[in-house]
């Protein structure tokens, strides 16, 4: 008879109580509880229509070719205004406060972990809360992203030299940061349990950080089954926030 979810809330609970260095890797369904849509969901991203397949439109190429279109896309659909960090979010950050939790490795661009108060945070594919020149590399806040849609031309030209700014968002066709990459690995190397939760692991190179891990427990949350549910020690397919919020520090 399968274990009840209090059951497994419990089993997590005693998990998280013995351990010392707790890292979570997170995706897309961490933040959809806070509105945020996700990318592979039926309602996701990619099932609604474009002029152009929302991947496509991602990509460094495309952002380089046809920057108005990306603009749009990217203004619309991922600059999101007015959303808040959520149960999980808040959650992970005590877990941190209280010396449970090391670090997060997040597939997420939106700053929630950050908003929320946590601190280690590795952002592997970028945030959209940071944005540069891609000339002379200046700083802007997402702000300026959105005020420029307002402009002759829509799109976000630098205030110093004129050239275009660009997310710091890893887009597809782009390599991964190998500083973020390295203290990852790092990370996951010295935890002594895992928390994947709110992913599908399929978005490489990202999913195969968690093969760095060696401890003790490996405990994944996730309301769909995923291809890696065999290697974890709990599995709970349910919300994420429902989930976290029944644990205390």
């Amino acid at each position: 008879m399968a274990d009840s979810l209090n059951e497994m809330v419990q089993k997590l609970q005693n998990f998280i109580s013995e351990s010392n260095s707790i890292v979570f890797f997170g995706g897309a369904g961490v933040s959809t509880e806070s509105g945020i849509p996700d990318f592979r969901s039926v309602d996701g991203l990619y099932n609604q229509k474009w002029k152009y397949p929302p991947e496509q439109i991602i990509s460094h190429s495309f952002f380089m070719e046809n920057p108005e279109e990306f603009y749009r896309f990217y203004r619309e659909k991922l600059l999101i205004s007015g959303i808040q960090p959520n149960k999980a979010h808040l959650k992970l950050a005590e877990l941190e406060q209280a010396g449970k939790l090391s670090a997060i490795i997040t597939q997420n661009i939106d700053g929630l972990h950050q908003a929320a108060g946590s601190k280690n945070v590795f952002e592997l594919h970028g945030s959209t809360l940071r944005n540069y020149c891609t000339k002379c590399h200046a700083f802007y806040d997402a702000k300026f992203i959105v005020e420029s849609a307002k402009s002759e031309d829509t799109l976000p030209h630098c205030t110093k030299c004129g050239g275009l700014v660009k997310p710091d968002v890893v887009l597809y066709e782009e390599g991964l940061d190998q500083h973020i990459i390295d203290g990852a690995i790092k990370a996951l190397q010295a935890a002594d349990m895992l928390i994947i939760g709110g992913t599908s692991l399929v978005v490489y190179p990202a999913a195969g950080l968690i093969h760095y891990f060696k401890g003790n427990h490996i405990v994944l949350i996730n309301k769909s089954t995923t291809s890696s549910d065999g290697m974890a020690d709990l599995v709970i397919h349910n919300s994420i926030g429902k989930v976290l919020s029944q644990i205390h520090a």
